[in-house]
């Protein structure tokens, strides 16, 4: 799906995911997988996983948004709570918009959606991993308050190539 050229994002709606939106969700997680640049995973899981995924991610609580267009998803973002109770105060974000409508203020839009629903959920630290070589991401990450903890080297291998990974996090209780 393609943006008309020149135009704006206002219509896009940013809005909590609904089991509506599962199967937009999978093309759009596929579409920036098979890219094989910003994600670890080099495609999306079956459909039936991203369902499962899904579903238990909205049954959970856990913030999962989407940006969409006429239905279909553009981006998302979305925080899992950690599994352990001595972890439960943390969370690890995910997300991703498709090609055509990056660095257009997007990926803010969701991502503070999704940190909102975090804090008002009792999120304490938000964490996440980046390629280190997507510097927009990393950017934009700062920008919210993220913080540089460390970087995993060689943590990724694509295609013959190591990706070093940058881990940042979120303290939501320091905001």
């Amino acid at each position: 799906m393609e943006p008309a050229e020149g135009s704006s994002l206002h219509h896009v709606a940013v809005t909590a995911t609904t089991a509506d939106h599962i199967d937009s969700f999978h093309q759009a997680l596929d579409l920036v997988a098979r890219e094989r640049r910003y994600l670890t995973m080099m495609e999306a899981l079956p459909l039936p996983d991203t369902r499962r995924f899904v579903l238990d991610m909205i049954n959970q609580g856990n913030p999962h948004f989407v940006a969409t267009v006429a239905d279909q998803v553009v981006g998302w973002c979305d925080i899992s709570r950690h599994f352990f109770p001595a972890h439960r105060h943390r969370g690890s974000l995910a997300m991703g918009i498709i090609p055509a409508y990056r660095g257009r203020g997007l990926g803010k839009r969701l991502l503070l959606a999704a940190l909102n629903q975090a804090r008002a959920s009792g999120f304490i630290c938000v964490e996440l991993s980046v390629h280190a070589d997507n510097t927009r991401a990393m950017a934009l990450y700062e920008k919210i308050g993220f913080i540089r903890e460390g970087v995993q080297r060689r943590s990724v291998l694509i295609d013959g190539r190591f990706i070093d990974t940058v881990n940042m996090a979120l303290m939501l209780d320091e905001q």
